[in-house]
């Protein structure tokens, strides 16, 4: 993962069955546009969903996003709709992914999922929702790959079990997101100083942000997050925002992704090393800004030079004032006019 930008993850989810419907392509055939989409945006991780409808949700659990933008009133409906894709599907993707440069990971929903994944996923990424499965959390975790765990809709106690079932199983490299379990997250809900406390009281694993905010036209949520420290950003993905379905009302386009992309990179020049020296465009400056001493009076060689005799003044090139008590009580060497930048050659 990247040390310097956030390492970006595309969360694609399952938004290219809708894609695939209006294009009158295959789910296969729009994943894999899906894929090109993200390698042209340059983010780093394109990334799945990994379900059956009948493993993740009983037939009458209700729905919990904004039925306004997704009508369907069940989540076993809305899953149902999304599921046909398995272990075959997903090691094309996961091939077709590393062929364009990307990291590729798929969030599992079941242990099934887990297991075939297994060979596939650059880590294991998983859901804000099973943060209290345990038992499925220490699966995945002794599998020994990276994890990457959202934390939405939780309090900060159900983080440290889910981390500590991490490390239990032999878990090393972790990443938790912050996120905000609500579709889409208002502005104001965001609460990305969670970010901070976070880090504060999990300084030995990374930190991230799972972003659930509609984008606009400045992508500056994200840009706030890394700001705080995110190391990790992830947010879903989509080719058309206007798109009916799943998660492509809150999700982000390309061109949001590579807006996102340029504050980043924006942020990290104007941030700079954190190196407190004289940079190359500052040396002119330096030099004509800053003071030297300058004779008050016209002088003879051979005069001692007096306090009174020197006043401050721009441009830097003469001798500093720092050493104004070792020029006092100095001799003129050759005579100076009033206004004379003195230099050590003169004392």
């Amino acid at each position: 993962m990247r040390k310097k930008r956030p390492y970006l993850i595309a969360e694609i989810g399952v938004n290219f069955y809708d894609t695939a419907k209006v294009l009158e392509i295959s789910p296969l055939e729009a994943a894999k546009l899906y894929i090109d989409k993200v390698a042209e945006a340059g983010i780093d991780c394109a990334k799945f969903q990994s379900y059956k409808a009948d493993t993740i949700v009983s037939k009458n659990s209700p729905a919990y996003w904004d039925t306004a933008k997704e009508p369907t009133k069940t989540q076993y409906e809305l899953f149902l709709k999304h599921d046909s894709f398995g272990e075959k599907e997903y090691g094309e993707l996961c091939k077709y992914t590393h062929s364009k440069g990307l990291d590729f990971t798929s969030t599992p929903f079941d242990y099934a999922s887990a297991d075939y994944l297994e060979d596939m996923v650059d880590f294991y990424k998983i859901s804000s929702s099973d943060l209290s499965n345990i038992p499925f959390i220490k699966h995945i975790g002794a599998k020994g790959k990276p994890v990457v765990i959202s934390v939405g809709a939780s309090y900060l106690s159900e983080v440290d079990e889910a981390i500590r079932a991490l490390r239990e199983v032999g878990c090393k490299d972790i990443t938790i997101l912050h996120c905000v379990l609500s579709y889409p997250t208002a502005p104001e809900d965001a609460n990305l100083r969670i970010i901070e406390t976070l880090k504060r009281d999990f300084p030995e694993v990374k930190i991230g942000f799972s972003d659930h905010v509609a984008p606009d036209d400045t992508m500056m949520t994200l840009a706030a997050a890394y700001m705080l420290g995110a190391e990790v950003i992830e947010k879903h993905f989509t080719l058309d925002k206007t798109l009916p379905g799943n998660d492509h009302y809150h999700a982000g386009e390309p061109e949001d992704f590579k807006k996102a992309i340029e504050n980043f990179e924006w942020i990290d020049m104007v941030l700079g090393s954190g190196e407190k020296t004289v940079l190359e465009c500052e040396r002119v400056s330096r030099r004509e800004a800053r003071r030297s001493l300058v004779l008050t009076r016209n002088m003879k060689a051979g005069e001692v030079i007096s306090k009174e005799d020197l006043i401050p003044k721009r441009p830097g090139t003469g001798i500093s004032p720092v050493y104004t008590d070792v020029v006092v009580g100095r001799c003129i060497v050759r005579d100076a006019a009033e206004d004379t930048i003195l230099t050590w050659d003169l004392v």
